[in-house]
C-alpha cells in the first residue's frame, strides 16, 4: 500500500500533539563518543537511543541493452523524543521514513516515491544487531552475503541484491566522522563500497535485469549539524581500479566550508583520512530546477589531497522532492568522476541545503 499524503499528514499531526502534550524533549539521547569501537555486525542494526540515523544505498547498474541506471534507496530512523512515558503503543517513539529514487536518462528526470510510519504494529521496523528495516512492504535486510532490497514504488520498484566484496570502511576516526568544529557535531560512520549489484529494476510495467556497483553508508548520530550549517556536499565514489572514495563538506550560511572530511581506500588496501583543509569542492556548472528554483552546483571539480578530478551527471534534474516525508528538497545524483579526461570512478553526488537550510 503506497504512502499518501494523508496518512503522512497524520503521522505528522501525531507528533506536533505529542510535543505539545509533553512539553518537552527526551533529555537521554546517546551521545557520539571517541573511543567507541563499532562492532560487527551488531552496529549494522537499528540503534534506537539516538536520536537519527539513517540506511543509504546508491549504485550505478545496466540493464542488457546497456542502458545506464543510477538507484537510490534511504531508511531513515528518528528518536522524536516526545511523551517518551506513555505508555500507549500508539506514542510515536520511533518513526521511520523511506526515499527511492531511480535515474534513467530516457525519462530526462527523477522518479522517486517516499514512505513514513511510525515503529511498531508489524508495519514498520528498524531492527537492533543486524540491517532489518522496513516500512509496509519496502524493506532493506541484510543477508548472508550482503543486502537484499525490495522496493514496490509507484513508477518503479527494485528487486535488488547487494554482495559484499570488501571489508566495512570505517569514516573519520575509526568510525567517529567529525561534522562540524565542535567535538559533539559528529556521527558514528561507515561505508561499504564496490557492492557487487543483481537483480531487477521495473519500469513502469517493464523489467528489466540489471547488474552494476553500489555504495552503502549507515550512520547515527544525536547531535549532527552545527547552528551555522546551511547543508552538505557529499559523494561517493566506487573507483574504477577497485578502489573507494568518500568526501565532504558542511557548508555555512554565506557558501562557504565550515567543515570537511573524506576517506580514501586504495586498489591495494591502504586507507587514508583527510581533514578539512584537504578538501575542495568547487561548483563548474549549475542547474536551476524548474519546479522549486532551487540552484544546485550539478558539475564541480573536487580535490581531496593530492586527488583532483571533475564530476559530471547522468542528467541534470535529480532532483528529490520529500517535503511529504522529511521535510526537505534536496539534490541526490548518479555522476562520473573524470580525472584528465580518463574515467575515474562513478557514484552519487548529494546536494542539500541548496533549497532552505537544512534542519534534521
Amino acid at each position: 500500500m503506497s504512502c499518501g499524503r494523508s496518512r503522512v499528514a497524520a503521522l505528522l499531526a501525531t507528533i506536533g500533539l505529542a510535543w505539545l502534550c509533553a512539553g518537552a524533549f527526551a533529555q537521554d539521547y546517546a551521545q557520539v563518543k571517541p573511543g567507541y569501537v563499532l562492532q560487527f555486525p551488531r552496529d549494522q542494526g537499528s540503534h534506537p537511543r539516538f536520536r537519527t540515523e539513517w540506511w543509504y544505498l546508491t549504485g550505478w547498474v545496466k540493464d542488457a541493452r546497456g542502458r545506464n541506471l543510477g538507484i537510490q534507496i534511504t531508511f531513515f530512523r528518528n528518536r522524536p523524543g516526545v511523551d517518551e512515558n506513555n505508555p500507549s503503543r500508539f506514542a510515536p517513539r520511533q518513526l521511520l521514513f523511506a526515499h527511492a529514487a531511480l535515474a534513467d536518462p530516457e525519462f530526462g528526470k527523477l522518479l522517486h516515491d517516499q514512505r513514513a510510519a511510525r515503529a511498531g504494529f508489524g508495519l514498520a521496523e528498524a531492527e537492533e544487531g543486524r540491517t532489518d528495516v522496513f516500512i509496509d512492504d519496502w524493506s532493506l535486510k541484510q543477508t548472508a552475503g550482503g543486502y537484499h532490497a525490495s522496493i514496490p514504488a509507484r513508477d518503479f520498484s527494485y528487486a535488488l541484491d547487494f554482495k559484499t566484496t570488501q571489508p566495512v570502511l570505517l569514516e573519520g576516526d575509526r568510525g567517529l566522522s567529525r561534522k562540524g568544529p565542535l567535538p559533539a557535531e559528529a556521527s558514528y560512520y561507515y561505508s561499504q563500497p564496490q557492492l557487487a549489484v543483481s537483480g531487477s529494476v521495473t519500469i513502469k510495467g517493464e523489467k528489466r535485469e540489471v547488474s552494476g556497483s553500489a555504495w552503502l553508508d549507515h550512520e547515527w548520530s544525536s547531535e549532527y549539524l552545527a547552528p551555522q550549517a546551511q547543508g552538505w556536499d557529499w559523494i561517493g565514489l566506487n573507483l574504477a581500479d577497485g578502489g573507494a572514495l568518500m568526501a565532504f563538506r558542511i557548508r555555512d550560511h554565506s557558501g562557504g566550508t565550515l567543515w570537511a572530511g573524506g576517506t580514501l581506500r586504495s586498489a591495494d588496501g591502504r586507507v587514508r583520512h583527510f581533514g578539512p583543509g584537504e578538501i575542495l569542492f568547487e561548483p563548474l556548472r549549475r542547474w536551476r530546477s524548474p519546479r522549486t528554483g532551487a540552484e544546485y552546483p550539478v558539475a564541480q571539480r573536487v580535490r581531496v589531497g593530492e586527488l583532483d578530478f571533475e564530476l559530471e551527471p547522468m542528467m541534470d534534474d535529480q532532483e528529490l522532492d520529500a517535503r511529504a516525508s522529511t521535510g526537505t528538497i534536496y539534490w541526490e545524483g548518479a555522476v562520473k568522476a573524470e580525472r584528465g579526461g580518463k574515467p575515474l570512478g562513478s557514484g552519487y553526488l548529494e546536494l542539500t541545503g541548496y533549497w532552505r537550510p537544512l534542519r534534521l
